[in-house]
C-alpha cells in the first residue's frame, strides 16, 4: 500500500470523530482542515470522494450534514448567475488570458466567492463541508485569500479542503510547484 493509499484511509475516521465535527482541541480556532495530496493523484482522490468518503458520510450514525463545493463549478456558477461567463469567454478569444482573468477576478474576489458560497450551502445545517476544485480554480483564486474569507462565515461549522500539492501547516504548494502566501489558521487533516 503507497503512502498515499495510507493516508486515504485515515480521512474518514477522521471526520466522522467528534473532536473533528465539535471543532474539540483547537485552541479557539475556526475547525479549518486541509488534506494535501499529489497532485498526480487527483483522479484517485476524486473517486475515493466519491466513491467512499461521500457515501460513508451520508449513511454514518448519527448522520453527518455535509456539503460538497467544486470552487471551479461555484466560481462559473457565480459567472452564469450574473451573466457575465459568455463575456468573459468572449474577451479570452478577443483579447486574450490575461485580459480575461483581469476581468473575472472583479467578480470572483475571494471575499465576494465566500459570501456566495456560504449562501448556496446553508452553513448553520452543515456539520461539515468539503472543497474541491482548487486546482481547477487557479489562478483564478488563491486558496490562502478564499480561507481567510470563509473564517468569519463559517461559524462552527469544520471545513476540509482537498488540496492538490503540499500544506505544511504555514503555507501551501499548489501543484508542489507554486507558492502561495503564508497561511496558518488551517490544520493538516492527515500527517
Amino acid at each position: 500500500m503507497s503512502l498515499f493509499e495510507e493516508r486515504l484511509n485515515q480521512i474518514l475516521p477522521r471526520l466522522t470523530s467528534k473532536e473533528l465535527l465539535n471543532n474539540h482541541g483547537l485552541g479557539n480556532e475556526i475547525g479549518f482542515w486541509v488534506f494535501d495530496y499529489p497532485p498526480e493523484s487527483e483522479l484517485e482522490m476524486r473517486a475515493f470522494l466519491k466513491e467512499v468518503i461521500e457515501p460513508a458520510l451520508a449513511k454514518h450514525h448519527p448522520p453527518i450534514r455535509f456539503a460538497t463545493v467544486n470552487l471551479f463549478d461555484l466560481a462559473i456558477g457565480l459567472l452564469e448567475e450574473r451573466n457575465l461567463l459568455d463575456k468573459a469567454l468572449d474577451m479570452q478569444q478577443a483579447q486574450g488570458d490575461t485580459k480575461a482573468l483581469e476581468s473575472m477576478r472583479r467578480v470572483l474576489k475571494e471575499d465576494k466567492l465566500a459570501e456566495h458560497l456560504v449562501s448556496k450551502i446553508d452553513v448553520d445545517n452543515q456539520d461539515l463541508v468539503i472543497l474541491t476544485g482548487v486546482g481547477s480554480v487557479f489562478p483564478i483564486l488563491r486558496t490562502h485569500t478564499l480561507l481567510s474569507a470563509l473564517h468569519p462565515l463559517m461559524k462552527d461549522t469544520p471545513l476540509l479542503m482537498l488540496y492538490p500539492g503540499k500544506y505544511d501547516g504555514h503555507s501551501f504548494r499548489l501543484f508542489n510547484k507554486l507558492t502561495e502566501d503564508h497561511y496558518y489558521r488551517a490544520f493538516r487533516l492527515v500527517s
